[in-house]
């Protein structure tokens, strides 16, 4: 006589979404072939996924590396049969990244990527480079050093942290996303201008025999020696000229705004072909009349800033007393250095009095017994007025000579793009829900091989948002936003929080599975499943 049914429900939620993309790029199959081989039960591959499926599972909570994350969770649906959620111990996983790290974190990653493009069919004529640094906590002295690993310490924050340790990572994404197709860990005390040189060597030689592409950077890119790599690799770039550089300066000053042409709506621009360290370059000089408006409401709460202190500081020196007149105007010389936007007109003016105390008689004559500073503070109007002249503008650059392929126009697009591209995916990689604060990670190697980690679930995440959106436009389809309004551009964060609540209802006779279904499907859940298609599909449950 057979015993009772057993039922179970499994929550899966947006995870088979994510678990469907990884199938459809392959991406155990690509890790598990660049890495030693291995008899464990859980390939790396297999725990490369997993930590995936971990890191966008950040829907209200936020990232740990434990095998209950995976409790009550379909398993073998997500990334392999005969696998549960106890085989993803804090042991599987720490050895899975270091097997990334030996098998080298940029390398893997870098095929993966171009794998996933290749599937998807990307191409991308621009892509953008950049870095940002993330704060670690903890001590992270290595017993054997390794030369090759990163060193976790201080260095310059760009999100003003100098005193936290840090790693940097550097990005490169394609074109108006921010999928990345380059990975890098650097140690925290690494320099954009040092690095992006070496970056755009190694990343150009993977490109070997491809379709030139321009690479996109900021001012931390324009130096002698990235051009100069970048000449030797015969690569285009696109970047803006730092406004340090004395010749920049001087154009900028020089362009008259009468001069200049409109590009777009609040942007005009004047091309200039010159030459820098040797290489020739086209260089756009850019007004913007937004960046202006900004910009002067910055200048004018600097100067009042300046002026507050200015004063104070001028209300000292007037109760100074000098020897000399040659004393006292150097102390205004002196004075006046410290100032960007203000000036003091002031003279020396003596200080007499009686040599004798008492009433003074009718023979008694003054003395001089020093001298002090008599005047004020005031705007200099010459410095303010060439500060003026240069709002709102700014330069880019480019080694394509050939203005019929990249007009001006295209230039600044793809320079300002950098917004929606590569600081995006910096943006998402620093939600406080995607970090793992509780598997700590005590060698730089695994550090370096989580970020790695982290790099691929963003770009999974990219490719799920590239290939919902595409489907919808391509079926003239829509699915409601967060305000319940139609849209063919959802960002699949709203996606992911659409599916919470989804489970599969597991039916058990005498301990097998005979009867497995998913539940509490709705609608546009079952409008997305279908959109993204077979992988996705499989995983729950749909069509099977």
């Amino acid at each position: 006589m057979s015993a009772e049914p057993t039922y179970e429900t499994q929550r899966i939620d947006h995870l088979g979404i994510v678990a469907g993309v990884c199938q459809e790029i392959s991406l155990i199959e690509q890790i598990d072939g660049q890495v030693k081989a291995s008899d464990r039960k859980v390939s790396c591959g297999q725990g490369a996924q997993a930590m995936i499926l971990n890191a966008l599972g950040f829907v209200g909570r936020a990232l740990y590396l434990k095998p209950d994350y995976f409790d009550n969770k379909p398993v073998d649906l997500l990334i392999g049969p005969e696998l549960g959620a106890a085989d993803f111990n804090d042991d599987t996983l720490a050895r899975c990244l270091d097997d990334l790290y030996e098998a080298g974190v940029t390398e893997v990653f870098y095929k993966v990527a171009a794998h996933a493009m290749q599937v998807y069919g990307i191409k991308s004529k621009f892509v953008h480079l950049d870095s940002s640094s993330f704060y670690v906590h903890g001590a992270y002295d290595r017993q054997e050093p390794d030369q090759e690993a990163i060193i976790i310490t201080y260095g310059y924050s760009k999100d003003h942290r100098p005193d936290l340790k840090q790693v940097v990572v550097q990005l490169i994404t394609s074109y108006k996303s921010a999928m990345p197709i380059w990975f890098e860990a650097l140690s925290g005390n690494s320099n954009d201008k040092k690095t992006f040189k070496a970056t755009v060597k190694v990343y150009c030689k993977q490109l070997s025999g491809s379709e030139r592409s321009y690479v996109v950077m900021d001012s931390a890119g324009f130096s002698a020696a990235t051009l100069k790599v970048a000449q030797e690799q015969d690569v285009y770039w696109l970047m803006r000229v730092p406004e340090t550089l004395a010749q920049a300066k001087q154009m900028v000053k020089d362009t008259l705004e009468a001069e200049m042409s409109e590009i777009e709506a609040g942007y005009k621009g004047k091309e200039v072909e010159c030459e820098y360290t040797g290489i020739k370059q086209r260089w756009l000089v850019v007004f913007s009349e937004a960046a202006q408006v900004r910009e002067l409401k910055t200048l004018e709460k600097a100067q009042a800033k300046e002026l507050e202190t200015a004063q104070k500081e001028w209300r000292k020196i007037e109760g100074q007393t000098f020897n000399c007149t040659a004393d006292a105007e150097q102390a205004l010389a002196q004075f006046n250095k410290k100032w960007k936007y203000h000036q003091t007109i002031a003279q020396a003016k003596p200080i007499t009095q009686y040599s004798r105390r008492g009433r003074p008689s009718a023979e008694d004559q003054k003395e001089v017994v020093g001298y002090n500073l008599q005047g004020c503070v005031e705007s200099n109007t010459t410095a303010v007025d060439d500060a003026k002249c240069t709002l709102g503008r700014f330069i880019i650059a480019t080694n394509e000579l050939d203005a019929s392929r990249l007009p001006a126009a295209a230039m600044l697009e793809n320079y300002t793009d950098q917004g929606i591209s590569v600081e995006r995916g910096f943006r998402f990689l620093k939600d406080p829900l995607f970090f793992a604060n509780s598997l700590f990670l005590k060698k730089s190697e695994r550090i370096m091989a989580l970020l790695m980690i982290m790099g691929l679930a963003l770009l999974v995440y990219s490719l799920a948002e590239r290939k919902l959106r595409e489907a919808l436009k391509a079926m003239n389809a829509t699915i409601p936003n967060q305000l319940r309004k139609p849209t063919q551009t959802p960002t699949i964060r709203w996606v992911f929080q659409m599916f919470q609540g989804l489970d599969i209802l597991l039916i058990y006779q005498n301990g097998q599975v005979v009867f497995r279904k998913l539940v509490n499907l709705r609608p546009v859940q079952q409008q997305v499943i279908t959109l993204l298609g077979p992988q996705v599909q499989k995983c729950y449950l749909v069509g099977v």
